[in-house]
Order: structure tokens, then C-alpha cells, then sequence
């Protein structure tokens, strides 16, 4: 499986000729979802989830669907009658040849007076998790990879490295860091590599690994 990391919380996973992209929000290069067979959104935050991309996805490949919660899916699956998935918390799906499980049920807290929306993360091939906005564990599963949202204004790192404690990954590769300076980088890897008890990575935006 080849991972290309995007902009922010955006990233493409490609296998066997499918393609599957998770979280291309506004924050994301506009090209982020050009050739995709498959996109997953974990929330209806602009920084996750922006309809004009999901429409350019579904317009340039006609065999293209989405799978996403609710409150995203109300917003776009007129336009695409039958392409549009709504999917949530212990749902499993096969999407661009990837195996996918459903965990999770809501964002996490930003403020007590902010309501919290509803947030699914995806575990794809039952190897590489994505969390979206919530620090949630897939309850039985064993993660191989997970892309960690390593900067959020609900989180805190103590809360990040305990969380790669919980999960106990191979390895963690950060994503949701699009407000992250590259000043402040070293802190979060010195920080994260010490303590959190997984291999802790980073890719620059457009940069891939295989996992």
C-alpha cells in the first residue's frame, strides 16, 4: 500500500490500481482527490470535508463514490443519486478494493459550550487507522499505522502521547498539522518519539511511503 501524504488531515492511499482518499478539505491541495476511486470523510468541518472537492472527484470519474456520516452525506448525495454512502460507528464496506471498518461517533470536545458533531474514523485493510477529529481507539483491532492529528485547538500533546499509548501502533505518522509551524516541529517529534512508545514519523506535503 502506497501513502501520499496531503495538506492537513488529507491522504491518499493507493493499492493495486485503487485509490482511495480520506479527509480532502479546504485546507487540501485542489488536486488531492484527481483520480480517486474512493473518498472517506470522517466529519462535516471544512477542514475535512469541502463539497467542492468531493463534487470535482465524482464529476472526473463517474465510477467514483463516497462513504461518510450523515450530516456530510445530507449535504452532497442529491447531486449523486446511489454514490453516496452513509455510513457509521461498527459499519464495514469495501471501497477502491480497500476493506474498511467504521469506528467512532463523535468529534472531540473543543469547548463545553461548542456542541460536538458527529466523527467516524476508518480502518482500512485492517492495518492503517484514521481518526478524524477524536482520539478513538478501534476497539479489537491492532493498528499497524496510524495517522496521528498530531495539532488540533481541541487537543493537547499529553493527550496525543497518550494516545499512542493507548493504540500502541508500529508506527505514527502525523497528519491534522496544517497549524503546526515548522518552528514547533522539533518540540512535538522529540516529545512524541520519547514518550508516546511507537516510531513516530512525518511526511511533508505530496511526500509517500509504503506501508
Amino acid at each position: 500500500m502506497e501513502f501520499i501524504k496531503k495538506t492537513h488531515s488529507c491522504v491518499r492511499l493507493e493499492k493495486d490500481g485503487g485509490v482511495l482518499v480520506i479527509d480532502p478539505g479546504s485546507f487540501t491541495e485542489e488536486d488531492a482527490v484527481v483520480g480517486a476511486d474512493a473518498v472517506l470523510v470522517t466529519h462535516e468541518h471544512p477542514d475535512h470535508f469541502d463539497e467542492g472537492r468531493l463534487r470535482a472527484a465524482l464529476e472526473g470519474n463517474p465510477a467514483a463514490g463516497i462513504w461518510t456520516l450523515a450530516a456530510v452525506a445530507d449535504k452532497i448525495s442529491a447531486a449523486f443519486p446511489g454514490r453516496v454512502h452513509t455510513v457509521g460507528n461498527g459499519d464495514t464496506f469495501t471501497a477502491a478494493g480497500f476493506d474498511v471498518q467504521v469506528h467512532g461517533e463523535l468529534h472531540a470536545v473543543i469547548h463545553p459550550d461548542i456542541p460536538r458533531v458527529t466523527n467516524v474514523g476508518y480502518l482500512v485493510d485492517g492495518r492503517v487507522f484514521h481518526p478524524g477529529d477524536a482520539l478513538t481507539v478501534p476497539e479489537g483491532a491492532s493498528v499497524e499505522t496510524l495517522l496521528l492529528p498530531v495539532q488540533a485547538p481541541w487537543s493537547k500533546i499529553s493527550e496525543v502521547i497518550d494516545y499512542v499509548r493507548e493504540v500502541k501502533p508500529q508506527r505514527a505518522y502525523d497528519v491534522h498539522d496544517a497549524l503546526l509551524t515548522d518552528l514547533a516541529r522539533p518540540v512535538y517529534d522529540r516529545q512524541i518519539g520519547a514518550l508516546g512508545g511507537a516510531e513516530h514519523l512525518r511526511l511533508a506535503p505530496g511526500d509517500s511511503a509504503r506501508l
